[in-house]
């Protein structure tokens, strides 16, 4: 379980119906959220409100057919047109060879 509790998810670019955005919201489920089957954009982002604010030692990350991923952190008081931080750059989870080849497609990333 995670020390600091998400609170609700505040926007997401796409889900599946099946595997909704709110999944990353229970503690006790290991359903994953996925993009909606007809979005082509192929790439996805989600903004969660945590609990409370805290400081990040280190974030665990559930991935799977993920190629890259980028955490960006912010404050819920900053004024709307501050950009968010980057706490992790964008970092390579699979490999073009990994994704012809179907394989390492899943994982945990601790950043």
């Amino acid at each position: 379980m995670a020390p600091v509790k998400i609170s609700y998810v505040v926007s997401f670019s796409s889900q599946d119906p099946k595997d909704p955005t709110e999944n990353l919201l229970s503690e006790d489920s290991i359903q994953p959220w996925l993009g909606c089957p007809k979005d082509n954009s192929r790439q996805l982002s989600v903004e969660l409100r945590l609990e409370r604010a805290s400081p990040i030692g280190y974030v665990d990350i559930n991935t799977s057919l993920c190629t890259f991923l980028q955490f960006e952190v912010g404050c819920f008081s900053w004024p709307c047109d501050q950009p968010y931080l980057t706490l992790v750059p964008t970092v390579t989870l699979m490999t073009p060879a990994d994704s012809k080849l179907d394989q390492n497609h899943c994982g945990v990333q601790m950043f």
